[in-house]
């Protein structure tokens, strides 16, 4: 079989300049390219992706970094993230962290990286300066997804964390809500994971914006996952008296409280209102009120703007998004999904 070293030697060129010519690259002059392409059809050479990238001195991948890809936003941002890269001639290689601040360190900090890919997405990764700092050794494109860390000359997509649990959080006030609680956390994860300190804070301000002082009694701390979510219910429910309505940071803790308080023999919306943050796959299923976040879209936008780095091509703008920039944060808008999980205190 032809190789692309065939075709180099036959037009007395590196196959660097094959690649280029091949591709219809514009640094090659008209004659050398008409020398290439002579030379491959002479050969009956078929074009291979992964030789021409790595005679170009690419690899064709983009390494994707997740805390927990068992977790509903990791997956479904890593498999919209693959469809674009995969549309656009590139592969995924993925490091899942799996919660464990060893193999963070590993992964972030390793050299490695630089010889098996051409660029880094961060996905809700936690990000020490010693972490900064190896980054930038690596000299390789970036961007981060859902991080409270900005890295130098990075862009960044997200939400507005503060502001969907603010609105959560509105909506329950909306409907006379006062004894709201809260369950969140990840108090011992290693990795630091940062999101549902902002939720936290978005619930506390919406309260003091409706007068009222947060109360350390009604916020519970667990893990992001429905047996996290069962188990801070079952805790919020043994400290007394119980909540009208619960606010969730996310809608996998919001479904362990609908266990939890069916298990209590509370109904829910009657006894108590639940809402999360998501809109996870099942959330329409249980009829979960919750704040929707494109994650899909998230996904999908990144990888555009890591892809335009590095000259791929264009797949188009992302349906309702602008052109992002690199000098501030992309921000996608939520928006609240009202069901059945959410309805006036009784006492109403």
């Amino acid at each position: 079989m032809t190789k692309i070293d065939d075709v180099a030697r036959l037009a007395g060129v590196s196959t660097a300049t094959v690649s280029r010519a091949l591709r219809g690259l514009p640094t090659v002059s008209a004659a050398t390219r008409r020398r290439v392409l002579a030379a491959a059809e002479q050969l009956d050479y078929e074009v291979s992706p992964s030789a021409s990238r790595l005679a170009g001195g690419r690899t064709g991948t983009v390494a994707v970094v997740v805390p927990r890809i068992t977790r509903w936003f990791f997956s479904t941002v890593v498999e919209a993230v693959e469809e674009y890269l995969h549309e656009s001639g590139y592969d995924l290689l993925l490091y899942n962290l799996g919660g464990r601040e060893q193999v963070r360190q590993r992964v972030l900090r390793t050299a490695n990286l630089h010889k098996r890919v051409d660029a880094i997405m961060l996905v809700a990764t936690p990000l020490r300066p010693a972490d900064l700092t190896a980054l930038a050794s690596l000299d390789l494109p970036g961007v981060t997804i859902s991080s409270g860390t900005r890295v130098p000359n990075w862009p960044c997509v997200r939400i507005d964390d503060v502001a969907a649990a603010r609105t959560a959080t509105r909506h329950l006030l909306d409907l006379g809500h006062r004894r709201i609680a809260h369950i969140s956390g990840d108090p011992d994860d290693e990795l630091a994971f940062t999101t549902h300190l902002d939720r936290r804070r978005g619930y506390q301000q919406e309260l003091r914006a409706a007068g009222m002082q947060p109360d350390p009694s009604l916020d519970v701390e667990s893990t992001f996952t429905i047996d996290g979510g069962t188990q801070a219910t079952a805790e919020l429910l043994a400290r007394g008296e119980p909540p009208t309505a619960i606010v969730a940071a996310c809608d996998e803790m919001a479904m362990g409280a609908m266990t939890a308080l069916r298990d209590a023999g509370l109904r829910v919306p009657q006894d108590v209102s639940v809402i999360g943050i998501d809109d996870h796959d099942l959330a329409g299923v249980l009829g979960l009120s919750t704040i929707a976040q494109p994650a899909a879209e998230q996904g999908r936008l990144a990888a555009r703007m890591l892809l335009d780095p590095l000259g791929a091509r264009s797949l188009g703008p992302i349906v309702g998004q602008r052109t992002p920039g690199r000098d501030s944060p992309v921000i996608l808008p939520t928006r609240l999904v009202v069901r059945d999980s959410t309805a006036p205190p009784r006492a109403h």
